[in-house]
């Protein structure tokens, strides 16, 4: 018996003097009663690490939850009793309510999705939209389709005709008939080698197939994810999408090389034995029919079951790699504040979520298992019982019974197979719904429409009340004052919420796309590099044909030329992220747009991570470039840093999202605005 002593208001015992707490912890108590001439000795159990008892002396006046303690008082007794009634209510209830959850149906199968977040981007995949898709993918290589489905049908029905001349060939023995023997042996051979080699054929051929389909569904997802506005890498996770380029397109190919080899070559067997089977003995063959028939419903549940938690993995699995990648990422600030612990309980969270479901998926084949053994076990037995009586009453004959018994097995474990492959179908088919609904999105209108290409290009911006706002990031204060924002406009990574930037008098939006960003060098706040040499990273995007030389001379232009040829491999040195300085790596930046020749040079931010006599070096590249009146071109110069900008003709300032002032230094010096402050603050804090 249980007695609960928890209640934060009262206390619960009273006339109890003790010089330490009554209990130290809220784990489960035992109370042991014992009768006593003048005291009551109650024995606390406390099951803890130690597992010892505390044994608590009572008076005659105790009381307990408001019953009196002493000897022989039936309000005690009655008080107990009623406690221990409730008591096994409580916990046959809890036990009912258990088994009932863990029951086929019960809450406890259920696979919640509340955790993660899942964005329908289009109507659920099904498993006859799955295969079209997957068709369209490998039908310019249809021919090994064709070969392998073609090696199938015939290794099947090889396979599925040997239990035949494997049961004559011994009978046959058995009653001496020689020459019939040896037909049945000699074909035995034949059908043995028949599917040895068309196995082998169909698996290579449906190999080729899955790494066909694999390789091209890569292809595709990638160049529709490459075709996507900005805005959609907004809204999506770098490991998500790479968990969908990697994971689950891995998981999507095992549908021709895997699943569908399996189940095709198992129906073809499967009914083939059925035929057989009710062609010896129909009465037989009903009943084994009705046994696969029950074994292919709970079959169907159990696919079904399969595809929502291999849905359900796929987001778990994508958030897991988002944790891990931004962790990695960002491990020296993890480092330094010292949060391992918890981005590993971020990690386990979703690790934990995985084991979840991957418990259910076992407990799931448990019962799948449960099923057919039940179901196969039951096969024979009805076999050896009806077939028996069969042959007493020589309805049939032995060979016809051993013939029976080994068809019925056949066609209960392709039944199973079926099931076992229907449901890795199932997740193959949960995990294209997300591949394919990125497959058909559709691509950015700037793919798909071809614009005006100028004859040349002079260089005239005029921004004509161009607002805009991002979804999800508001813009506030000095450093989201916009002026990256209006680079984003020119670009055209964004377009204007409402207005026009006009291009020497024409529309952004009816110019070229492609001919329009080839025309403009780019260098931001924070370059990134590619994983390949410094000669190839400064060449990267420059679409006329330039010589080693003019590399050396573009950064040679950016004061880069030394530190490159101090490396080991000089212009070939693979980069490497520890292997440059951001102020090195600005330059590579500054020299892959100097390499361009482009007419609008914008630099955002471009000269923060460098040194006071690089910036210098860099201003004279600005400088020289501005005053070549050879190749005249617009200049763009983001900047906190206000040095960097004096020599511009034209400076804006802007604050909150709205040009403030313009006009050039010393005009924007004697009007004494937002820029004179600015600019006295600045040297304010050099001096």
């Amino acid at each position: 018996m249980a007695l609960v002593l928890y209640n934060p208001q009262p206390r619960l015992l009273s006339s109890f003097h003790c010089t330490r707490p009554f209990f130290r912890n809220h784990q489960k108590k035992d109370l042991h009663f014992t009768s006593a001439t003048t005291k009551l000795r109650l024995i606390l159990s406390i099951h803890s690490s130690h597992r010892r008892r505390v044994p608590l002396l009572l008076t005659k006046s105790a009381s307990i939850n408001g019953y009196s303690v002493h000897e022989g008082s039936d309000e005690y007794v009655q008080g107990l009793r009623e406690t221990e009634v409730v008591s096994r209510n409580e916990w046959l209830q809890r036990w009912t309510d258990f088994v009932r959850s863990i029951l086929p149906g019960g809450n406890w199968w259920r696979l919640d999705d509340d955790d993660v977040e899942i964005r329908m981007l289009a109507e659920p995949v099904t498993v006859t939209r799955a295969l079209i898709r997957m068709w369209e993918l490998v039908s310019k290589d249809r021919w090994v389709i064709f070969a392998a489905f073609a090696t199938l049908i015939v290794a099947a029905l090889s396979e599925i005709s040997i239990p035949h001349y494997l049961t004559a060939s011994i009978f046959t023995a058995q009653s001496g008939q020689i020459p019939v023997f040896h037909r049945n042996v000699k074909l035995l051979v034949v059908l043995c080698v028949t599917a040895g080699i068309c196995s082998g054929l169909r698996g290579c051929f449906f190999g080729i197939a899955n790494m066909i389909l694999v390789k091209r569904m890569r292809e595709t997802l990638y160049s529709a994810l490459l075709r996507q506005d900005i805005s959609f890498f907004d809204s999506e996770t770098v490991g998500d999408l790479t968990s969908r380029l990697g994971a689950d397109c891995q998981q999507v190919s095992r549908v021709i090389g895997y699943d569908l080899n399996l189940i095709f070559r198992n129906v073809l067997q499967g009914a083939g034995a059925m035929i057989y089977l009710l062609i010896l003995s129909w009465p037989l063959g009903l009943c084994t029919l009705v046994i696969c028939c029950t074994l292919a419903a709970v079959m169907l549940l159990y696919g079904r079951y399969q595809k929502k938690a291999a849905k359900l993995t796929q987001e778990y699995t994508a958030s897991a790699n988002e944790v891990a990648q931004e962790t990695i990422s960002l491990m020296r600030t993890v480092r330094v504040y010292g949060t391992e612990k918890e981005e590993l309980g971020r990690y386990d969270k979703w690790l934990g979520r995985l084991a979840d479901i991957s418990f259910r998926q076992s407990a799931a084949y448990g019962i799948w298992n449960l099923s057919f053994n039940t179901l196969y076990h039951s096969t024979q037995v009805i076999a050896v019982l009806v077939g028996g009586m069969s042959i007493l009453a020589g309805h049939i004959t032995a060979e016809q019974l051993t013939k029976f018994i080994l068809y019925s097995e056949w066609l209960i474990y392709s039944t199973w197979w079926v099931g076992d492959n229907l449901s890795s179908l199932m997740q193959s088919v949960g995990a294209s719904e997300k591949v394919f609904q990125l497959m058909d999105l559709s691509p950015s209108d700037q793919f798909i429409s071809e614009g005006v290409k100028l004859e040349k290009l002079i260089g005239c911006i005029d921004f004509t009340n161009v607002s805009f706002h991002y979804a999800s990031r508001p813009t506030v204060g000095l450093s989201g004052s916009g002026k990256s924002t209006l680079v984003n406009l020119l670009l055209r990574l964004y377009e204007p919420t409402s207005g026009e930037i006009l291009i020497d008098g024409i529309s952004l939006r009816k110019l070229d796309v492609k001919w329009w960003r080839e025309r403009i060098g780019y260098v931001g706040q924070e370059p990134k590099l590619f994983r390949m040499d410094i000669s190839s990273n400064i060449r990267y995007g420059c679409t006329r044909n330039v010589t080693q030389e003019d590399i050396e001379l573009a950064a040679k232009q950016a004061y880069a030329h030394d530190f490159i040829s101090a490396l080991p491999n000089g212009y070939k040195t693979l980069v490497d992220d520890d292997l440059l300085s951001g102020g090195q790596k600005q330059r590579i930046a500054i020299a892959r747009a100097v390499l361009r020749d482009p007419s609008i040079l914008i630099l955002d931010e471009a000269t923060s991570a460098l040194d006071a006599e690089s910036e210098h070096n860099v201003k004279g590249v600005l400088r020289s470039m501005r005053s070549d009146m050879a190749s005249k071109r617009t200049v763009i110069i983001i900047a906190h840093r206000l040095s960097t900008i004096q020599a511009a003709d034209r400076i804006i300032v802007m604050d909150s999202g709205k040009v403030v002032e313009m006009g050039n230094h010393k005009e924007l010096l004697h009007k004494d605005g937002l820029y004179a402050r600015l600019t006295r603050r600045q040297v304010d804090v050099v001096a």
